[in-house]
Formats: structure tokens, C-alpha cells, sequence
């Protein structure tokens, strides 16, 4: 029912601009615009025919199609996990503020204005049920930060920092955070939360040509990704004492990288490829496959999240601004 009422809206906006443009200037905000038509054509879907189910069964380790989840993008979105089948996704808007949409199991919220000025994608994760940690450039080039505790949003706190892309967060623990920025000079950055205060910036060198994309797959163990020279997708890890060395995985992408982990030692990465398709590869704990190509037209960064051993998430911005979901049991 979401992906016919996203669809159906979407052709409407398509067709009608000059009302959407009349109500902008009447001084309707857009959440309050968007949410009113989806509403009302909801409202016809459900009473005129049989609803379909947003997620249909698909085959075991096949690729779902691609659902228009709405909304106006200006970057890539963000998403996180705390529990299986909770997804909350978070986007910048037109007007540079955060927005959270959130499928609660069994189906898709509207957009939720969470203020901010942004101006680049955001980055969230999860570290407990509940709790949401969500990061973001600023105007001033610093590193923003919001979260989720259960019961409100806090307010935004800067984290300092000058940063030329979007940032990366990851956890490995309750209350640790890892995140990740490209620098002024192009090298990654890593500053992290141990539970009671924040670390000064720490440099991982490299030569980023992206934002980087961060996961955490075991205790201690950070895995950082990006794009570098030549288009090519690098790797670094932390193994709990020390950083690798940077490893080039080839490739030639478009974008900057997105990275899941559906199990211990096992990576999945996606990036937009030469035709604005989506590409994966993954880690299967002791080798690395090669790219394939997973379809679609998508004009940002991807993101991803795996919420479960059988279970990986996608999204990007698409052709029309809105945000685009795939996913994969």
C-alpha cells in the first residue's frame, strides 16, 4: 500500500507542479503538503480496492524491486537499525533539515522534521534498542550531532571538525561510537565516543575522493571504506589494536561506497556504478567476489543496514529526488 500511494503521489506532483509551487508560496510547509495528498490517496486505495502487502514475499538471497519511498532529497539518505525489521532512515531536505521516516514492521511513517542546517547526507547508527546517534555537516563545516534516547531527540551539538564530505558513524559497543570524515586534505578521520567523552580527531591518511562508509561487525572491529584514485573502492580495518594498511579493491564507481554486515567476518558494500546502477560486492569472510549489478537509476551515494543474518536493506535517492528502497531476505 506505501509503494502504490508513493507511486501514485508522485506521478500527481509530476503532473500537477503549479499546485505544489501555489501552496509552497501560500506558505504550506512541504512535510504538511506531502502528507496530506498521501493521506488522502491512502485513504482511496484502501476503501476502493484490496491492499497489497509493502514488502511481498520474494524467493530466498533474491533482490526485491525497487520501491519510491517519496520525499525530496538533496543528498543520499542515512539509515540505522536497533531491532529486526525496524528501519529508520533520515534524509537532508530542500530546506537543509534532517527528516526521519521509520518502517515500524509493518509499515512506512511520513517524513519527521527534525530541524538542523545541513549540508551534506546524514550518517546514523544504532548501539541499543531505542537509541539512535545521527551526524551531519554544517554550515560551518563542522560535524553535527543528534540522538535518539528512547523518548525525545536532543538538541544538535557540534563536534567540531572541517570536513569535505558527509561523515560515517559505527559502533561496536553500547555506548561507543566511531566516526569517520574526509579531510581539507583529503585524508580520513576518525574521532570516536567511549561512553563518557569524545576523542580529538585522529588521521588515517589515505586519499579519499569520497565520503567514507563505516561498519562494525564484532567487538573491537571497525571496517572503513571509500572511494580513492582511479574510482577504485578502498579498505581499511581496525582489528582491535591497531589499523591495516590501505587495501585497493578495484572497481570503478561513481559514488561513494555504502557498507553492511549481516554476520561475523562477512561484509556486503554498494556504490553506484558508470550508468547510475547499483553494484555489490562482498566479503565472505575469506575472499572478496566480484562486482554485480543490481539495477536501478540512482543519482546519490547509497546507504545500507542489515538487521538480521538473512536480512540487508538498501536505499539512494533516485531520478525524481525521492528516496529509493531495496532489499534483499
Amino acid at each position: 500500500m506505501n509503494q502504490r500511494t508513493n507511486a501514485i503521489f508522485n506521478n500527481f506532483r509530476r503532473s500537477y507542479t503549479w499546485i505544489f509551487v501555489s501552496l509552497r508560496s501560500s506558505g504550506v510547509p512541504n512535510n504538511i503538503i506531502d502528507s496530506t495528498f498521501k493521506e488522502v490517496i491512502e485513504f482511496t486505495l484502501i476503501n476502493t480496492s484490496t491492499p497489497t502487502p509493502p514488502n511481498p514475499p520474494n524467493p530466498s538471497n533474491r533482490w526485491s524491486n525497487w520501491e519510491d519511498l517519496g520525499g525530496v532529497l538533496s543528498f543520499g539518505p542515512g539509515v540505522s537499525s536497533w531491532a529486526p525489521n525496524r528501519l529508520d532512515t533520515f534524509v537532508t531536505g530542500t530546506d537543509n533539515a534532517l527528516y526521519h521516516k521509520w518502517w515500524s514492521g509493518s509499515r512506512w511513517s511520513n517524513f519527521e522534521n527534525l530541524g538542523g542546517v545541513l549540508t551534506s547526507a546524514p550518517a546514523a547508527v544504532s548501539w541499543a534498542n531505542n537509541r539512535i546517534d545521527v551526524f551531519g555537516r554544517g554550515t560551518d563545516n563542522a560535524m553535527w550531532h543528534i540522538f535518539w534516547d528512547g523518548s525525545r531527540w536532543s538538541n544538535w551539538e557540534s563536534l567540531g571538525g572541517t570536513l569535505t564530505s558527509s561523515p560515517a558513524v559505527s559502533s561496536w559497543s553500547r555506548n561507543r561510537l566511531d566516526t569517520f570524515v574526509r579531510g581539507t586534505d583529503n585524508a580520513l578521520y576518525h574521532k570516536w565516543w567511549n561512553g563518557s567523552r569524545w576523542s580529538d580527531w585522529e588521521n588515517l591518511g589515505g586519499s579519499l575522493t569520497s565520503a567514507p562508509t563505516a561498519v562494525s561487525w564484532g567487538n573491537n572491529r571497525i571496517d572503513v571504506l571509500a572511494r580513492g584514485d582511479g574510482n577504485r573502492l578502498y579498505h581499511i580495518f581496525w582489528n582491535g589494536s591497531r589499523w591495516s594498511s590501505w587495501q585497493n579493491l578495484g572497481g570503478n564507481i561513481t559514488s561513494a561506497p555504502a557498507v553492511s554486515s549481516r554476520a561475523s567476518n562477512r561484509l556486503e558494500v554498494f556504490a553506484r556504478g558508470q550508468n547510475n546502477q547499483l553494484m555489490t560486492m562482498s566479503w565472505n569472510g575469506s575472499r572478496w567476489s566480484n562486482w554485480s549489478n543490481l539495477g536501478g537509476t540512482i543519482t546519490s551515494d547509497p546507504s545500507a543496514v542489515s538487521w538480521g543474518s538473512n536480512r540487508t536493506d538498501v536505499f539512494a535517492r533516485g531520478r525524481n529526488n525521492a528516496m529509493w528502497h531495496i532489499w534483499r531476505n
